[in-house]
């Protein structure tokens, strides 16, 4: 769709202030993109973990058509091919969980896995189990409490994955992700001086020398693309990639810009929607790789987040998207063409990935892992 932005008026807008009303962000639905109105969807955007600019692009557009629902208000089933989505199947996803019923990562998306969950919830209560969610189910779940004790449902299940996949690297599947690429999509560009570089040039750079040191340590690595992909894959494409390969991880690699030349650090990303649901392994793995980045480069700590972007909510692993500093800072700019900074990059998301198979009672400090001993004791299990 168009992107609709402040000083706009017609029937987009008039619909884009209804739903803001419905929501408690807006007073009134007549006016047209003012101020006001630019303010509520910025604030719609921060609460759903989409890029704050106050403008309703198709990512907004798409996470304010959901938002309108609420559950109860309309019957859910398993559409193919396109799915339902909605603020209402987020909130049964999250009913689920709590029950104990397994939808998956509540990503308002009701896909098989959440009908399947639906059938089994209907199946315990008596009802016919035909994965649709409508008003005798709607009964049944405002009757029944919550099943699971000792913590968040899902934090449970993905935190015994891990433990019972054991500390090893050896076997694991990771998919590294450089974002962007191709001629029509550089990512960030710094023209100026005597070398071009580009975001989608050096992101590149940085994941194939990660590609060779998780492949060192005895994982089995994919990357999303090469050096001079034909095409641009979506966020929604990696994703699916990513899926088809059972992957356990998901590291997306990207350069940040601004306008403002003082803009400077490292941030990582993982997925939530910033009311407080998110996938907490990929919440831990963000900051596992915030930290090891922050302390072996010496870059600005510009801290992690949660968003709600394709590439980190429709993967079925832990994924995070890593920002490791921005190409339009000089300070920034200096570390990153240094090849040996991307070295030292790589091994901090190397030291991440080791860190986040060992159980938390076992964890070890930031900084302290020497990542070489990690392929010399590979090296030695393989003699």
């Amino acid at each position: 769709m168009r992107a609709i932005r402040r000083g706009e008026t017609g029937p987009a807008v008039l619909e884009i202030r209804t739903i803001l009303v419905g929501l408690e962000l807006l007073e009134s639905p007549e006016g047209d993109f003012d101020e006001a109105c630019e303010t509520a969807v910025r604030a719609f955007q921060q609460s759903r973990g989409i890029g704050v600019g106050g403008v309703v692009d198709d990512e907004t557009w798409q996470a304010l058509d959901g938002a309108r629902w609420k559950l109860g208000a309309r019957t859910l089933f398993h559409s193919i091919p396109s799915l339902i989505v909605g603020e209402d199947v987020r909130t049964l996803q999250e009913r689920l969980l709590e029950m104990g019923f397994d939808s998956g990562r509540a990503d308002g998306m009701y896909g098989p896995r959440t009908a399947r969950a639906v059938a089994q919830f209907q199946r315990e209560v008596g009802l016919s189990p035909d994965g649709s969610c409508g008003p005798q189910t709607m009964n049944a779940l405002r009757r029944l409490g919550r099943k699971v004790v000792g913590g968040r449902p899902q934090w449970l299940r993905e935190a015994e994955a891990f433990r019972q996949s054991g500390p090893n690297l050896v076997g694991k599947t990771i998919v590294i992700d450089p974002g962007h690429g191709g001629p029509e999509d550089l990512g960030v560009l710094v023209p100026d001086g005597p070398l071009r570089w580009t975001e989608a040039d050096l992101v590149y750079d940085t994941a194939a020398r990660l590609e060779g040191r998780l492949a060192a340590a005895g994982m089995r690595v994919h990357m999303t693309r090469g050096p001079s992909p034909t095409r641009i894959m979506s966020g929604a494409e990696r994703a699916q990639l990513a899926n088809s390969l059972n992957a356990d991880l998901l590291i997306s690699l990207h350069l940040d810009g601004n306008t403002n030349e003082a803009a400077s650090g490292v941030a990582t990303y993982h997925y939530g929607t910033g009311n407080g649901l998110t996938s907490t392994v990929g919440e831990r793995l963000a900051n596992l790789v915030q930290r090891e980045v922050v302390v072996r480069t010496g870059m600005q700590d510009c801290r992690i987040h949660a968003k709600t972007w394709e590439l980190l909510r429709l993967t079925r692993m832990p994924a995070v998207r890593v920002d490791l500093g921005y190409l339009t800072s000089p300070e920034d700019r200096a570390r990153l063409v240094d090849p040996l900074v991307r070295e030292q990059m790589v091994e901090a998301v190397l030291a991440a990935v080791q860190r986040m198979y060992y159980p938390v009672e076992n964890d070890v400090p930031t900084g302290s892992i020497d990542v070489r001993q990690l392929r010399l004791a590979l090296a030695s299990r393989n003699a």
